[in-house]
């Protein structure tokens, strides 16, 4: 369980774990692509519009989905390294 909270219509991402190559091609760690998928951890409530009424997030706690590249900011919960970003940078929501 997270103590990190997220406001508004922002979720908390734990990014999806690196694969390895199949060709066994070491690559530094800063050439490694990271992952652009990963599970919602938490969700906020979601935006207030202009009547002043929330419209809630679409995604809920468990979905698998798929973000932007560059999206969000990068934080850290204990030990894990998780990612704070907006509703609008999920792209999808992974079967």
């Amino acid at each position: 369980m997270s103590k990190i909270k997220p406001l508004g219509k922002r979720i908390l991402i734990q990014r999806s774990k690196a694969q390895t190559t199949k060709g066994g091609i070491l690559l530094p760690e800063s050439a490694k692509e990271k992952p652009k998928e990963g599970t919602v951890v938490a969700t906020g409530p979601g935006e207030i519009d202009d009547a002043g009424n929330r419209t809630p997030v679409s995604v809920k706690v468990g979905d698998r989905v798929l973000f932007s590249s560059y999206a969000g900011t990068e934080v850290k919960d204990n030990e894990d390294e998780l990612l704070i970003l907006s509703e609008d940078d999920i792209l999808g929501i992974l079967a």
